[in-house]
């Protein structure tokens, strides 16, 4: 595994950087995975506005964001972890700018619509990646750890934002149908 040692010394020695690009690149291939995971073709230009829009704000805020966080409250005793943690609960605009990029008429629909299903689904996964992070990730990681959780909330954002309701349960039932399919389909059967 050549590349570990690279990429661990390109967070030492370019941390922002290799985290911003970590963190697009794990957040665009959950949007693509999540199109693949629903069955569709895939849509590079979805994809594109996403890792536009990741890359250019999400990425960059999240590295800016947990930096000020180290220094404001340092290290990872448990006050500290739980200060963070508390912080850290802010709501994103991944909604309104992926509206804008669409060109959609009422850019502020999707939020309207699915803003509290997404909050609370949020709600359940997100305290965790903090609690995780803060606690237990060395402070070179945390953007790029944060871009871990994020690729695997990036596949349900983008499914809610493409066609579901923001729901977890609208998730899980859409691929408990595409799999039963899948395998009532398979020629095992």
């Amino acid at each position: 595994a050549g590349w570990w040692p690279a990429l661990s010394r390109a967070a030492r020695r370019h941390p922002w950087p290799t985290n911003v690009l970590l963190y697009g690149s794990l957040f665009s291939a959950g949007d693509a995975l999540q199109q693949r995971l629903q069955g569709s073709e895939a849509d590079w230009r979805q994809t594109r506005r996403v890792a536009t829009l990741v890359v250019t704000f999400h990425a960059n805020f999240n590295y800016v964001w947990l930096g000020l966080l180290e220094r404001a409250l340092p290290g990872s005793a448990p006050r500290a972890v739980l200060a963070k943690l508390l912080c850290d609960q802010v709501v994103g605009a991944f909604y309104t700018g992926m509206s804008i990029l669409q060109e959609k008429d009422d850019i502020f629909l999707d939020l309207k619509q699915k803003f509290w299903n997404i909050y609370l689904s949020g709600l359940v996964y997100w305290p965790f990646v903090p609690l995780t992070n803060f606690s237990l990730v060395p402070v070179q990681w945390r953007t790029a750890y944060t871009g871990v959780c994020g690729f695997l909330w990036a596949i349900f954002v983008c499914f809610s934002q493409q066609s579901g309701d923001g729901t977890l349960k609208s998730a899980f039932t859409i691929l408990r149908t595409k799999w039963t399919s899948a395998i009532e389909g398979s020629p095992e059967k």
